[in-house]
């Protein structure tokens, strides 16, 4: 664990920060409001397919003309958040490869399929794919049907993890921004297990017979 002293740098200005959120989820969607209701401007990248008419979506079309493919997003955006479904993911690795990613800070907030283990993680193809960016992972707690099984907003905590020092401030900020606990995990390699924390809470979930999500709070003693 690392403890940083806010002191240290400058707040995050909303005004200069450009986010791009590749997916056509419900964590996309709540995710990009929470970030638009901050002051920060928002482009949401979606497959070819995706239905623009869906009520919510239609309405921050209209307000914001901000939905476009993956790549328009890609490259109109500073800090990318990966958001998608997992069906989608080959066509945004092209998306990535296809554009310059070289000193973007990006986000992966996937989980990988589950079977008897966790293999193929999203991360470790980004260190591939996007050699020169700032490659990070959090809000992937929260699942793409956020805030789904949290109506009333009881999950305030996210975990995160990466290299970079300097960018990994940036994010435990980007985090703060919208009203979530940044909870630092150490190393961009520790994305697993991660992964491996939101995949035991489904076990558990499937194990007690609920049609609902849990959840874990970190404390301290």
């Amino acid at each position: 664990m690392f403890d940083y002293h806010p002191k240290s740098i400058a707040p995050i200005n909303p005004v200069f920060m450009k986010l791009g959120i590749l997916g056509g989820t419900s964590l996309a969607k709540a995710l990009g409001k929470k970030f638009i209701n901050a002051g920060i401007s928002v482009a949401f990248g979606v497959h070819p397919d995706f239905d623009v008419e869906e009520v919510e979506w239609k309405m921050l079309n209209r307000l914001h003309h901000r939905i476009c493919p993956f790549e328009s997003a890609i490259i109109q955006a500073d800090i990318i958040l990966i958001c998608s479904e997992n069906e989608h993911l080959q066509a945004i690795w092209r998306a990535f490869k296809n554009t310059d990613t070289a000193d973007k800070l990006i986000i992966d907030c996937t989980n990988t399929t589950y079977t008897t283990k966790i293999n193929h993680s999203p991360t470790k193809i980004l260190k591939r794919i996007a050699p020169e960016a700032h490659l990070f992972k959090a809000f992937n707690n929260l699942g793409m049907d956020y805030p789904l099984y949290d109506p009333l907003g009881i999950i305030k905590e996210t975990y995160f993890c990466g290299d970079e020092v300097p960018e990994k401030i940036r994010v435990k900020r980007l985090i703060e921004l919208i009203g979530f606990k940044a909870i630092d995990a150490g190393k961009f390699n520790n994305a697993t297990l991660l992964e491996a924390f939101y995949h035991l809470g489904k076990e558990i979930a499937v194990n007690k017979n609920e049609n609902n999500q849990f959840h874990f709070k970190l404390i301290s003693i």
